[in-house]
Order: structure tokens, then sequence, then C-alpha cells
């Protein structure tokens, strides 16, 4: 569909609608009819519509990690034009400089959930049941990355949103930065707490679960969780003769390129630069993806989305008094790292997969004793709660709430899109408005939510100060009502909705489905809207407790810098030397 220059706001009363939902909303979609009622009472700004050409809008672009909520309710995260440094001086040599342009691609791992609605919209095939792979319709593990497909599968749902999987160039890129380096936080080794790998969580994580392994460009889980296919054929010696700008792998070949590690890939493996590949056929527990687009069009907004509590009405406490927990000791015995963990009494808890704990009573404390893997240096979890306190997050002076654009319907918990007369009134512009002034003419437009961020396909412009679709069109009527323009700006839906004329947005089909939460939020049920997950808290009242349990093939000394008699006779390997005053290891 053809842009237009110029913006004719007509007056008049807005038309809304609600639509009513097959029973109550599901963590994971909610199914819909599309039903026209009569106009509600949403803001009306009625004045005189402008006679003359709006003036254009200086804006800066798309800046080096600009984030933009997407169709799939992925984050887009904006990764610049510039020469990057790609390969390594091993087997995935040699080390060279590429140019790529400008691209944008997926903040996290596609998840169960949002692969989900790929399938009920009837564009995406259901992935396969991986033996020990985690169960992918389980709404427990909707924040998992999805597994189980197949190199087709992930091109097809990519396509679905409107863009492909990365070349190898462009993955590598968004990994390692423009400074070229190891792993995606730095050049320090990998440990647990930076990515899900060597077993340290035992099978998938959440896609958000590790922020500082993060990319320079703000991206998680390049290291670690599952493997990525990437879009490449795979060539063992392509690099030696691969273009120097924008390359796209070998034109043809047997096996597709899969790049990135997974919760079982060993620290050596780990690095940025180290390639992988399988057949286009190939599905496992623990392959993955995610998706760049190119040059994002604007589509057109949904006719219904989930409410969300902010973030900022969501604390992880409320009013129990947290346990206390602490690590008192490590110590080895017959090749396997132990921990011993004081907890308080009354006090309930659980034990990551990659720990083994016996409970006693040790001088009236409570003492969990814990060997890790043999071998190995692991860092696993105990959760310890207050059995007093509840395990739902607390809201705090704040309901569900709506992206700017959509009224929320009481009856059904729906968030609905209801556009505005854009024009500002002596009240100025509703919530969830800016008021922009463009060559004289004041105009309300479309800004950020109660989180800071702009609904589906806009990102936040830094010098125009509002929402924008990347492709620079500030004339898309985004949250306005203006059905001719609308139908002149937007690309259309995405594969399985259909575009509402009466309604300027996209409706799903009878039995289709909306996006669900995003990354890092679930559905609560008994507040009717995506709610921020806790973080390192499986709920107020709860610790976790990180446990390090050591590599014990050659003795590690433990003890030595103890300070202190109390703290050195708390630790079951070490003795206290009283003669020399200093903490020793037991013999």
């Amino acid at each position: 569909m053809k842009n237009v220059r110029n913006v004719i706001l007509a007056c008049g009363l807005i038309l809304t609608f609600v639509l009513s939902a097959c029973g109550s909303p599901t963590p994971v979609v909610v199914v819909v009819t599309a039903t026209p009622l009569p106009p509600t009472d949403a803001p009306v700004v009625p004045t005189t519509a402008p006679t003359q050409p709006l003036a254009p809008v200086a804006l800066a672009g798309p800046q080096s990690g600009s984030t933009m909520t997407w169709v799939d309710g992925s984050t887009l995260v904006y990764v610049p034009p510039s020469v990057f440094t790609m390969g390594n001086d091993g087997f995935d040599a040699p080390v060279h400089e590429v140019t790529l342009d400008g691209y944008w691609i997926q903040q996290t791992k596609v998840t169960n959930r949002m692969f989900a609605q790929c399938v009920a919209v009837g564009a995406c095939s259901t992935p396969a049941q991986e033996l020990g792979g985690l169960v992918y319709s389980n709404p427990d593990f909707a924040n998992h990355p999805v597994v189980g497909v197949t190199w087709d599968q992930s091109q097809a749902y990519c396509s679905w949103a409107q863009g492909s999987l990365p070349t190898e160039a462009q993955w590598e890129k968004a990994a390692r930065g423009m400074e070229g380096y190891i792993y995606p936080w730095g050049n320090e080794n990998p440990v647990c707490e930076l990515l899900n790998h060597a077993y340290c969580n035992g099978t998938t994580s959440e896609v958000d679960s590790y922020p500082d392994g993060a990319s320079p460009y703000g991206l998680y889980d390049m290291a670690g969780n599952v493997f990525e296919w990437v879009s490449d054929w795979y060539g063992e010696s392509y690099y030696r003769d691969a273009p120097a700008t924008n390359p796209t792998g070998p034109e043809s070949g047997q096996y597709r390129s899969i790049r990135g590690s997974s919760f079982e890939t060993y620290p050596d493996q780990v690095a940025s630069a180290v390639r992988h590949y399988g057949a286009q056929t190939y599905h496992n527990r623990d392959v993955g993806f995610r998706c760049a687009v190119q040059a994002p069009q604007p589509y057109a907004p949904y006719c219904q989305l989930s409410a969300f509590i902010p973030s900022g009405a969501v604390s992880a406490s409320n009013g129990c008094q947290f346990p206390s927990a602490e690590v008192v000791g490590n110590y080895c015995s017959a090749g396997f790292g132990y921990a011993t963990v004081e907890i308080p009494a009354g006090s309930i808890y659980e034990v990551s997969d990659q720990l083994n704990c016996v409970e006693a009573v040790v001088d009236g404390h409570r003492r969990l004793t814990c060997y890790g893997p043999k071998a190995k240096e692991s860092t696993n979890e105990i959760t310890v709660c207050n059995p007093a306190c509840s395990n739902s997050p607390t809201v705090t002076g704040a309901g569900p709430t709506c992206a700017p654009g959509y009224v929320l319907d009481p009856a059904s918990g729906a968030c609905n899109y209801a556009p505005i007369i854009g024009q500002v009134s002596v009240a100025g512009c509703p919530v969830g408005y800016t008021m922009l002034d463009r060559g004289g003419q004041q105009t309300c437009v479309i800004g950020t939510d109660a989180n800071g961020n702009c609904p589906a396909g806009l990102y936040f412009d830094s010098l125009a100060g509002v929402c924008v679709p990347p492709n620079g069109n500030v004339d898309t009527p985004f949250g306005l009502d203006n059905s001719a323009l609308a139908a002149q700006s937007y690309v259309g839906c995405a594969p399985g909705y259909s575009y509402s004329d009466t309604f300027q947005c996209c409706q799903a089909a009878t039995g289709g489905t909306y996006p669900g939460c995003a990354p890092g939020s679930t559905f609560n049920t008994d507040l009717g809207a995506c709610s921020p997950g806790e973080v390192r808290l499986s709920g107020p009242g709860c610790v976790t407790v990180d446990v390090l349990t050591l590599k014990c093939s050659d003795p590690v000394d433990v003890c030595s810098n103890i300070v202190g008699e109390t703290q050195c006779l708390r630790n079951p390997a070490c003795s206290y030397n009283e003669q020399a005053d200093k903490c020793e290891m037991r013999n």
C-alpha cells in the first residue's frame, strides 16, 4: 500500500467496538469473534480539522540498540550498519572483516508461546516432541525457547513474522558486537551466572533468564540455552572466498548452518565464532531459532491485545518476612564437590536438578549438605520460602491497563483497538498520546505505554519524541481514526489475519489468536492480565541461593581464606589451628 503525505483528520464521534471472547483469557491465546457495538465513552477530542498539509517531522531514525515490539509479541533490536570482525583463528578461520547493512533481530529466541500463535493461525506446523525435552504445549514453559523445529519450520515462522532466519554474519555480529568479543558479554570465561550451559540448569530456561550475559546490542541467550538455526548453507571453507559485504552463505549445500550453544554445551564450545551444522530436516531438544527483519513495514494494529500490569506496580514481597539462607562451606569428597547450606526452621525449599541434598540438624542449625556434578565446577540454585507467604506477585495501586490506542473491556478483560480523532482539545491529548507540533499545527500522535514501550511495529524516535514506524512514515495513523489514510499506509496484516476497514485493524479469523504475553511476563488469571515475572524469586517470601560446588579432581583448599574460628568450623572440610590462628583443610 502506498504512503501519502497529507493527513486529513475528520471530526466526529469515536467509533469503538468490543470483541466478544469465547471463554476467559488464557495464558497463551484469546479466542474471539468480532461484533461491533454502539460507541462507548472513549475520549472524544472535537475541533476543526486541519486544512493545510502538515509539516514534515525530523527523525533521528533507529539507533544502535533501539527496540520495537513486533507482530508476534517479540522485541526486535536494531543493529546499525557497520564493519565487524567475524571468525576466529581456529577451525572457524580465517578472521575477516565483514560489512553489513542495518537490520532488526529478535532480542530473544522464539518462545513456545510465540510459535503457538503461528500454529494457531495456520502459518506454522507443530514442532516435534523431543525425547527428554519440555512439553511445547505446557503453559508453564510458554517463555522457554521452542525446540523440535526443523530449518524449514523455523524459516516458515520467520516469513510469517515478515522476516527470515538471520545470516551467519548477522547472527555473529549481533552476538559479538563491533568489538569482536569472544563471547556475547565480553572476553571473560563462561560461568553459570552468565548463560545456561554445561548442564548448569539441566534443561532449557526462560529466554530472558540471563541479562548479565546479554550481547553488546542487548540480545539474550546468544550463548547457551539452545542452538539456533541460521539461513546459510554450511560451507567449511566459505569464509576464504566470502564477499566482504552482506555475505549470505554458499548458493547450495548439504547442510544448514547452526550457531550458538545449548544447555548441554561445555565452555570450550561457547565462543560466538564457533560454527555448527545440521541437515535441513534435523530437529532436537536443544535447537531453536530467532528471526531477523531487514526492513520492517507497518502492519495494521491487532484488533485485540491482552491487558497488562505495569512493571512498576508489581512488588516482590507482600510484607512477609524473607527467610535467611546461607552457604556456609564447600569441600570435596570422593571426587564430588559438596556445599553446606543453612536454612531457617519452618522454611520450605526446592533444589535445582543438578544438586542432590540431604537435610540434617547440626548444632541446632537446619543444614542441607549438597553435592553437584562430578569433576566439574557448577553453580546451581536452592529456593527457600517462608510458607506463610503467597507465591503470587503482589500488585500495588494498579489494575490491568492497555497500550495506547486500545481501551479495556471490563467484561472480557481484553484490550480492544479504539482509535481517536487525532486533534488537540483544550485538555490536550488523551493519556497515551503525545502532542506534536507540525509547522504550527498541533496534533495528537501515539505515545508510549505505562512501561515506556511503543505499540507493536513502532519504535520511539529520540529526536521526534514520538512512536513512529521504522520506515519513517510519521503519517501512519496508528491510534487515529482515519480509515482512508489507514488503508493506504499499512502493508496489511500477517498471514492468518484480515484487515477490517470498519475497525482499521487486523482481525483474527474465528478460532484464531492474538499475541499473548511478552517474554518476561506471564498471564495472571486472577488479574486477567499479563504480569511481570519475578526476577530470581519464585514468589514473595522466597529467596534464591546460588550454591557453588567445586571441581574436585584435585584437592581444593577452601579453608585458608576463611577468617575466624567460628566461620572456619562451620565448614565441614575445615579445622581451626589455634596455635597458628588460621583455618586449614582437614586431613
